[in-house]
């Protein structure tokens, strides 16, 4: 009794290749529908990086799959089998180039340098012994698998990986099924192929077709999630940056002026009523700093009174920038003389960083008002900007405080602030 019926109970029986070679046309209608849906999303959708050779893999596989189901012998086995070895490093190399970030473990040069020599082996078995030809073909294939399953698998992983890493476990799964047919094969160099042999031998590129087909369709599928993620991923960063576009000054980066109201409107909401402190100010003579030392000067000094601000503030006071060289601010859980104390600290930093900025002295004018119970931001703005009118008309570099309403505002004496502009 030979060693090889010590197994035979052991082993699985070989599938005829009738069988499997009854799948090929429809294997090979499956990829060529992947193929043509991967091709078509592709030319609707924006194609990144490692896009075209998923594309590629998926055409070769439905290529090989062909060559195995109608051309059937020595030639086109080889043929086939090359092709159908394909999908997996072609698969790695697109994962590599749409995740150059993040180092998958090799490079392509070993990528490629594997495929030819399973390649190789796989064309050279063709033409040499059957039994030998069978054995290089089903270890060529399990290499090319298994080392691309082991690259995906020890990659750096990760929410972005994940679908990748499932990949990698189909393509280990073929790698081992593939493997199953060895043992039906006699020793390398016996010179008869017993009959389980000759069934593996006559099954081997069909099954090969049917395990390509399986695992190039759940590739397809993986290239779709990874695209159609990170496709999402950018439109969600996107929106972000037109968020903060549309709020944000983007010279001061401070909130614009509509940030702001919406911003001041929810703080008033949550605070108790009449306990902020509304402040407005602009830049003494900002237009001649302009006309005397030019436009980029004017975009130091706002930059200089916004940075100085933002340094003056608590984490809840609410900033923002009115337009042009005026800004805002909200006081919250605050007092009129709080505010003063603020105004006093601001124009001091502006006054100590001015020099270093190739500007001349600078001086700011405020108005502020104690928002009242029941009243509105704009309203309290309309009350603040008339103190700082006022202040402008007492003289400049002061800060005025206003009481009363809008129609009949009362305004308190200017307190100095810093040095006047010249």
């Amino acid at each position: 009794m030979s060693a090889m019926s010590n197994f035979a109970p052991l082993l699985p029986a070989p599938v005829a290749p009738a069988e499997l070679g009854s799948l090929l046309p429809f294997a090979t209608a499956v990829l060529a529908v992947s193929a043509a849906s991967l091709t078509a999303f592709g030319l609707r959708q924006r194609r990144y990086d490692g896009w075209r050779w998923w594309v590629a893999a998926m055409w070769l596989t439905t290529l090989g799959a062909a060559v195995a189901w109608l051309w059937p012998g020595r030639v086109g086995g080889a043929l086939g089998g090359v092709l159908l070895m394909l999908w997996p490093v072609l698969t790695l190399v697109g994962l590599r180039r749409f995740h150059p970030r993040q180092a998958l473990p090799g490079s392509e040069r070993q990528d490629w340098t594997v495929l030819s020599i399973a390649g190789g082996a796989c064309t050279a078995g063709a033409v040499a012994d059957a039994t030998l030809g069978v054995g290089l073909a089903l270890l060529a294939a399990f290499t090319v698998h298994a080392y691309t399953a082991g690259a995906i698998f020890f990659g750096p992983g990760g929410r972005d990986f994940k679908p990748a890493q499932g990949l990698g476990a189909v393509m280990a799964i073929v790698a081992v099924a593939g493997l199953m047919g060895l043992p039906w094969l006699t020793p390398l160099g016996s010179q008869a192929m017993p009959e389980p042999a000759a069934a593996t031998a006559a099954a081997l590129l069909p099954a090969q077709a049917v395990a390509a087909a399986l695992g190039a369709v759940v590739m397809a599928f993986t290239a779709l999630v990874l695209v159609c993620e990170r496709t999402e991923r950018q439109l969600r960063d996107s929106r972000r940056r037109l968020r903060t576009l549309a709020n944000q000054d983007t010279l001061t980066q401070m909130p614009n002026r509509r940030h702001f109201l919406e911003l001041a409107d929810q703080a008033l909401m949550q605070d108790e009523p009449g306990t902020a402190v509304l402040v407005t100010f602009d830049v003494d003579r900002f237009k001649q700093i302009n006309d005397l030392f030019g436009h980029a000067a004017g975009d130091r000094a706002l930059c200089l009174v916004s940075s100085a601000l933002l340094d003056s503030l608590r984490a809840h006071d609410v900033p923002g920038r009115q337009g042009g060289d005026e800004f805002v601010l909200l006081l919250r859980r605050a007092t009129p003389r709080d505010a003063v104390g603020v105004a006093a600290r601001i124009v001091s930093e502006v006054q100590r960083r001015a020099p270093g900025q190739q500007l001349p002295t600078l001086s700011l004018s405020f108005g502020l008002v104690q928002v009242g119970f029941g009243e509105g931001i704009h309203a309290a703005l309309r009350r603040a900007d008339q103190a700082m009118y006022e202040a402008k008309r007492q003289g400049r570099s002061c800060v005025v405080t206003a009481v009363g309403n809008e129609e009949r505002p009362v305004f308190a004496e200017s307190q100095r602030l810093g040095l006047t502009a010249a």
